[in-house]
């Protein structure tokens, strides 16, 4: 069972890799990714993005992805955690709606679009809408349309924001963005739960915490946090016990680094 943090997609890029590397051949890193899509569309019938494969592909260490998913560039934005520290918390719940949700929130924004180019021509997709054009039409989108489409238009804003302030080195603005990216989340894409909900809510009352948001597909899974690292032990005991206080089940705490993408180890010397 998965917990939302693309373990799919890492092995999908991991397995490519390593029968390129047997069969001694070499393709660059976006075609690798974009196969492990491809596998993702065809034999799981999730109409996944392209992020999880990208980033699995090309990350790099010490750095944030912004991924352009029409022109497949990615542009490696510094993230500087010498301060703070990524902290995922698993909810251990896996609702069963995800994967068909998933798609139904997808051909609900593809209908917004063909909705929306009745006054918007030039658009073809909901990136190309900017939230005032978005504010200016929505009340031409039913519902729950119009809630999937602001989610997205502002999400693809807020990543914008995000990646400006990760090369300012104000994480501060980046945990902001965060809480906003979960409240629409919840409110507009309504894609969490209400065991995402309380991580997030518990998060948030704890000294130290930036920034708190589920990920992944959503209906379960894990949320991510930006902690300062001072206070990363107080939070883990905090989340910990007030979790499991209500729900009866020990949340589980990761921590993570930005680090490279897949690549070839050799087991003989370690490299």
């Amino acid at each position: 069972q998965g917990a939302g943090l693309s373990s799919s997609a890492a092995l999908e890029v991991a397995t490519g890799l390593a029968l390129l590397t047997m069969a001694g051949k070499e393709i660059d890193k976006v075609t690798l990714a974009l196969a492990g899509q491809r596998g993702e569309h065809t034999y799981v019938g999730t109409l996944c993005g392209i992020m999880d494969q990208f980033v699995a592909a090309l990350g790099r260490a010490g750095h944030a992805l912004l991924i352009d998913c029409r022109t497949l560039e990615a542009t490696a934005v510094p993230f500087d955690t010498s301060s703070v520290v990524v902290a995922i918390c698993d909810t251990h719940v896996k609702h069963e709606l995800s994967l068909s949700e998933y798609n139904t929130r997808r051909a609900e924004c593809e209908h917004g679009v063909e909705l929306l180019a009745e006054v918007l021509p030039n658009i073809t997709q909901l990136r190309d809408v900017r939230l005032e054009e978005f504010a200016r039409y929505e009340s031409l989108l039913p519902e729950p349309i119009r809630r999937r489409c602001r989610h997205v238009v502002g999400e693809n804003e807020r990543t914008l924001d995000a990646a400006d302030a990760l090369r300012r080195g104000d994480v501060e603005e980046v945990g902001r963005l965060m809480n906003r990216s979960h409240e629409s989340l919840r409110d507009d894409y309504e894609v969490s739960c209400a065991e995402l909900d309380l991580l997030v809510e518990i998060a948030l009352k704890c000294e130290g915490v930036l920034g708190s948001r589920m990920t992944g597909a959503g209906f379960g899974g894990s949320t991510v946090n930006l902690v300062r690292r001072e206070q990363l032990e107080r939070f883990k005991h905090v989340i910990s016990t007030e979790y499991e206080t209500i729900l009866n089940v020990a949340p589980t705490i990761y921590t993570s680094e930005p680090g490279d993408g897949a690549r070839e180890i050799s087991i003989e010397d370690g490299r």
